[in-house]
């Protein structure tokens, strides 16, 4: 399934309860505490010239963008779980890869674009790596084109 389907936005189980955690942190305790800073600023006087105020008013528009974006994400998102029998690189595997040049190994589960964190392996689907990996078998050679150059990695196995 594309991540981006018409029908949503590819998510694994695991970024969609990720994704449900943040969206109730923001409108419960973030929440809160930005109106405690607003009421606070407001009794310091004149709105005019409250420099608190206003930088407090830009923060809580700022975060109620945030949650109406990640009510849309949760809105659109479609939970895509991984096929634990599956033969080849699919959305929700994880892969073990070596370099063939550097023979140094990375691990990276491919996940939906708005759960990507490539600093704890996750690596977005639309994203060039994703999309030479997705289709490949084990023992099989993949090559992505990257700034660096073209870069040459083995699938060496499938799963955690």
């Amino acid at each position: 399934m594309s991540s981006n389907a018409a029908d949503g936005q590819a998510i694994t189980a695991e970024g969609l309860e990720s994704l449900k955690a943040e969206l109730a942190e923001l409108e419960g305790p973030a929440r809160n505490a930005l109106s405690k800073r607003i009421l606070a600023a407001r009794e310091e006087g004149d709105l005019k010239e409250n420099a608190e105020y206003h930088i407090a008013k830009e923060d809580q528009a700022h975060l109620e963008t945030k949650i109406l974006r990640l009510r849309e994400r949760l809105r659109l998102a479609v939970v895509v779980e991984a096929d634990a029998a599956a033969a080849v690189v699919s959305f929700g595997s994880t892969v073990t890869v070596t370099d063939t040049e550097s023979g140094r190994e990375q691990r990276f589960t491919i996940v939906g674009p708005t759960e990507a964190n490539l600093a704890a392996g996750k690596l977005s689907s639309e994203s060039p790596v994703a999309t030479a990996l997705m289709g490949a078998a084990p023992g099989d050679t993949v090559e992505v084109d990257t700034p660096r150059g073209v870069k040459r990695w083995t699938v060496d196995k499938l799963g955690a």
